[in-house]
């Protein structure tokens, strides 16, 4: 009879050895689970902020133009295009020598970088001026009341304190699209129209 007293508790001890084993095993695949999920989760949040940032920044970081004229007028057309700038409602600081500009006119797309920006090999270099800066904090917009001015120098004529020129004047009657695009990746476009009659002026608004 002692016997098999003794040999019910300890198969009831085996089995109970085992539970424990299941039981923690248990435990540990959840723990290492919930770690993963915690690790995904917090990736997945980043990454959601990271791109919601950038969708906002190429929302709000935009610049306006104020206005576009032509200069340097000559037989052959218009000569300076420059378009007056500030920074659009809600946008950050804007550095116009991250900027970049694309030209599409009547002799082909040229491609635009500031005159002491980025390093590369553009089709020309338009240059920055200022208008209105109460801090000197050009070439940047960081103030809604700051005004730049960008210019852009057509055709090979050397017009002095001009970036490099590309392609050619800009014709009576001609028009372009420009498309401003900033560091974070906003763009503004602007198509301009030249009149159709531009002798006896020294200036025109596109």
């Amino acid at each position: 009879m002692y016997g098999l007293n003794n040999q019910v508790t300890d198969e009831r001890g085996q089995v109970g050895i085992g539970t424990l084993i299941v039981f923690i095993a248990m435990v540990l695949v959840a723990a290492i689970a919930a770690g993963v999920l915690i690790n995904t989760a917090g990736f997945l949040q980043s990454s959601s902020e990271a791109t919601g940032q950038g969708a906002a920044d190429t929302t709000s970081n935009r610049i306006q133009t104020v206005s576009a004229t032509g200069t340097s007028l000559s037989d052959a057309g218009v000569g300076v295009v420059s378009f007056t700038v500030k920074k659009g409602p809600g946008a950050s600081n804007i550095d116009l020598e991250t900027t970049t500009i694309q030209w599409v006119g009547p002799t082909g797309s040229f491609y635009q970088l500031a005159e002491n920006g980025a390093d590369g090999n553009p089709d020309g270099r338009f240059t920055i001026e200022t208008v209105q800066d109460e801090d000197s904090s050009s070439p940047v917009l960081n103030d809604r009341e700051d005004r730049l001015k960008i210019r852009l120098d057509l055709g090979s004529e050397d017009l002095g304190d001009a970036g490099n020129t590309f392609g050619t004047e800009l014709g009576e009657g001609e028009s372009a699209t420009v498309r401003i695009t900033t560091a974070s990746g906003s763009q503004v476009t602007e198509k301009i129209l030249v009149p159709e009659t531009i002798s006896g002026t020294s200036a025109v608004r596109l």
